[in-house]
């Protein structure tokens, strides 16, 4: 009767031991794979805000890689030229009206020139709602090339045109060299102001506060 003294239910909680440990295992496998699902969407997540800010940036520099039309940079020409004309004319007349040579009197029409075409684009920015010390830096982006080539060309010319500096402001002859001068003026910087205006320069500037 010793001999049935055996501790069985000591010996049957093996078994459920061993079972808890699977279910342990089991939840052990199951939160590496949340984990590992987790870590996939993140990383899908990354790789297309990347994709994103890569399009961004190549449409920007599509943008701003556009030429500039013929038409703009003859727009562009013919607003400098309406400002050098003024001051030429005008400076022409003062220097006349002083007795001052040809000499001073192109310098002064030269100075004119500037301001004038100065003050038609700082006109135009100003009413766009700029300070004037913004809009005075934006005319002098606009403007400076494109006057003085027009500048260098339009008296060049002037000079090889005989008797048309010694013309008084009366003869057919001045008005007529000043005419001519101007129109191949015209045709010497439009390709400037084209290639200026390309390059987001120039012009440009100026278009940027009209839209």
């Amino acid at each position: 009767m010793e001999h049935e003294t055996h501790d069985h239910p000591t010996g049957h909680a093996g078994p459920e031991d061993h079972t808890g440990h699977a279910d342990h295992e089991g939840h052990k496998g199951h939160a590496g794979h949340s984990d590992h699902t987790s870590h996939t969407g993140h990383t899908g997540h990354s790789d297309h805000t990347d994709h994103s800010g890569h399009g961004g940036h190549s449409g920007h520099g599509e943008a701003h890689g556009g030429g500039a039309s013929w038409g703009m940079a003859a727009k562009a020409t013919l607003h400098c030229l309406t400002g050098c004309a003024i001051g030429e004319v005008l400076g022409m007349i003062i220097g006349t009206a002083l007795g001052w040579g040809n000499a001073q009197t192109m310098v002064l029409a030269i100075a004119l020139a500037f301001f004038f075409g100065y003050a038609l684009t700082l006109r135009g920015v100003l009413a766009a709602g700029l300070d004037f010390r913004s809009a005075f830096k934006v005319a002098l982006a606009a403007d400076t090339l494109s006057i003085a080539v027009m500048e260098i060309v339009d008296n060049g010319v002037l000079l090889l045109v005989p008797g048309a500096m010694d013309a008084h402001l009366d003869a057919p002859l001045f008005w007529g060299a000043l005419a001519f001068a101007f129109a191949i003026a015209f045709v010497v910087t439009t390709p400037v102001n084209k290639w200026l205006i390309g390059r987001g320069k120039g012009h440009a500037v100026v278009h940027r506060y009209h839209h």
